[in-house]
């Protein structure tokens, strides 16, 4: 049974709710959005691992407790467990079965050029040209018909407020543009074909994917440096994770459920 004022206990130590708390608020208030359970419990799970390496490195007698000298003291435990793998020079063998394994990693996503021509519909009962249905329907019997985006745009088509740039981008960049509506439409669209109208919140769009190019997958001669890179990186992740794994079985860790409640029980 945890003491009422608990949120966790670790070994003989405590990490109090308000503490969980406020390191809690602190996470929301960087993240400017509200955060769902499972941040929350990754939170106090962060908490928890701080205590277990503060209590082993004081166990080795490594110092005094203030918050600038638990950070230190956690980051200087996990700069040595991360180091002693650092050291360890990954072969060339080593580095082929990473990089093979990882294949998809470090390929180059593929790129899209892409053009949308906009129809809003907020003007439809007083613009002259039409509706945006109607619209979108004639611009894109011009374009079927091999008129210019250009201008059949300027006739029948609306301004837009971020237009996709004329150029090559990554996929997850063009649907920062159109969004992932008018991104799924693209992706099943054959090169240089206009698409039927797409309906949005505030009109219609038509869609044509200019250009594309295939993924690219580097050959492990030209980005070796940065397979190596990557593999220590890893080998970091894996080694501090095995130390903690291994110091939760050493130091009891008790942790209060009641927490992670939905958020309409009251806590």
């Amino acid at each position: 049974m945890l003491p009422p004022e608990a949120a966790a206990v670790v070994g003989e130590r405590t990490i109090r709710r308000v503490d969980y708390q406020r390191v809690l608020a602190g996470v929301e208030g960087d993240l400017r959005n509200p955060i769902d359970d499972a941040m929350r419990r990754r939170v106090l799970e962060r908490m928890i691992d701080e205590e277990l390496l503060v209590q082993h490195a004081l166990g080795l007698g490594l110092a005094v407790i203030d918050r600038r000298v638990r950070g230190e003291l956690t980051s200087g435990l996990i700069d040595s467990i991360v180091s002693e793998v650092d050291a360890e020079e990954s072969s060339e063998r080593e580095v082929a079965r990473h990089y093979a394994e990882n294949v998809d990693f470090f390929t180059r996503p593929g790129r899209l050029r892409a053009r949308t021509i906009f129809f809003s519909a907020r003007r439809d009962e007083s613009d002259p040209r039409g509706t945006a249905k109607i619209r979108a329907a004639e611009a894109r019997n011009r374009l079927q018909r091999g008129d210019s985006a250009i201008e059949v745009e300027r006739v029948l088509g609306d301004s837009q407020i971020s237009p996709v740039p004329d150029t090559l981008l990554p996929a997850n960049k063009v649907r920062d543009y159109v969004g992932p509506k008018i991104l799924e439409t693209l992706v099943g669209l054959d090169t240089g074909i206009w698409s039927a109208p797409i309906a949005s919140g505030s009109g219609l769009y038509l869609a044509n994917a200019i250009e594309r190019e295939s993924p690219v997958v580097p050959r492990l001669d030209e980005i070796e440096l940065l397979v190596r890179q990557d593999l220590k990186r890893r080998r970091g992740d894996d080694a501090l994770r095995d130390y903690l794994t291994a110091l939760r079985t050493q130091i009891p860790v008790a942790v209060d459920e009641s927490l992670f409640e939905p958020s309409d029980v009251p806590r």
